[in-house]
């Protein structure tokens, strides 16, 4: 266990847009995305039965579409085609199907045999393969949550009556705690952060999202510390010790960085035996003049 200062380092935002059927939650995600980056570089993985070919009009995107089975797995493999075709916002719309839909977590979970909680310990690590894709992807990601009310029995006048509570995402709990910032979407597209690690829409009144949110976020995504900055500290460092706080201070770029760390320390080696040449008669004593 070691400490370290804290520093911010840029970011690849991890959203969510959760809401009911007809909130708007692809549209909004597609104009957030477009605040981010060229409508090209765009990709909307559709399981909603090709609803974002709808919104064409709006730019040239690409979509992905993604049928049953929803299994983890067909989700990662999509997610990791928009990597490799090199887009920088991916939308997920949505990741509900994952969960309920045919194929999804539910589904599998219901067709096993056996001990029905053991059989968690089964697919549980698959859906958490999924999430850590998501967090873990090179990518700007946006996934849209159905949501259905839900309800509490409260008491009233010594009857119990239903009380409406909220949002609840169609989705395993815990999902949208990993992600950076969670908007609730309402039947009148206004949306209000439920969520915001980032400060720029807590306690923010509600309203309808645009590709403004988008170019706030990224401003905010790119305030910190890039990798080359990082690759430069390694070339100027000077000590072994050196090299090794800035791969301490940097985990989540070890793959990238140690190399370079590892030639730089062989440089410095190098540098090390320059300045102090051995000359000799071969048996470690200088000769004299």
């Amino acid at each position: 266990m070691e400490l370290r200062q804290a520093q911010r380092k840029q970011a690849k935002i991890k959203l969510a847009l959760q809401g009911v059927s007809g909130s708007g939650k692809t549209m909004s995600a597609l104009l957030l995305a477009s605040g981010m980056t060229d409508w090209s570089k765009i990709a909307v993985i559709d399981t909603e039965n090709h609803s974002a070919d709808l919104y064409a009009h709006l730019g040239d995107y690409s979509v992905l579409h993604l049928g049953s089975p929803f299994t983890p797995e067909r989700y990662i493999k999509a997610i990791e085609t928009c990597e490799q075709a090199k887009m920088e916002v991916v939308i997920i719309d949505s990741v509900s199907h994952e969960w309920e839909g045919q194929g999804g977590i539910l589904n599998i979970h219901g067709n096993m045999d056996g001990n029905s909680f053991t059989n968690w310990n089964k697919i549980t690590p698959r859906h958490n393969a999924f999430v850590q894709k998501i967090l873990q992807s090179s990518c700007h990601i946006i996934v849209t949550i159905r949501a259905k009310q839900d309800y509490v029995l409260s008491e009233k006048n010594g009857k119990m009556v239903p009380e409406k509570v909220g949002l609840k995402g169609i989705t395993r709990d815990g999902l949208d705690y990993e992600c950076t910032i969670v908007f609730n979407i309402d039947i009148k597209h206004n949306a209000v952060a439920s969520k915001d690690r980032t400060g720029l829409f807590a306690d923010k009144p509600e309203g309808v999202i645009s590709s403004g949110y988008g170019k706030r976020i990224l401003k905010w995504c790119n305030s910190g510390i890039t990798i080359s900055e990082i690759k430069a500290k390694l070339t100027c460092a000077v000590t072994v010790e050196e090299l090794r706080e800035i791969l301490r201070t940097y985990p989540e770029y070890e793959k990238e960085l140690k190399p370079l760390a590892i030639a730089r320390k062989e440089q410095l080696s190098t540098n090390i035996i320059n300045l102090n040449p051995i000359s000799g008669n071969g048996n470690g004593t200088s000769k004299s003049k």
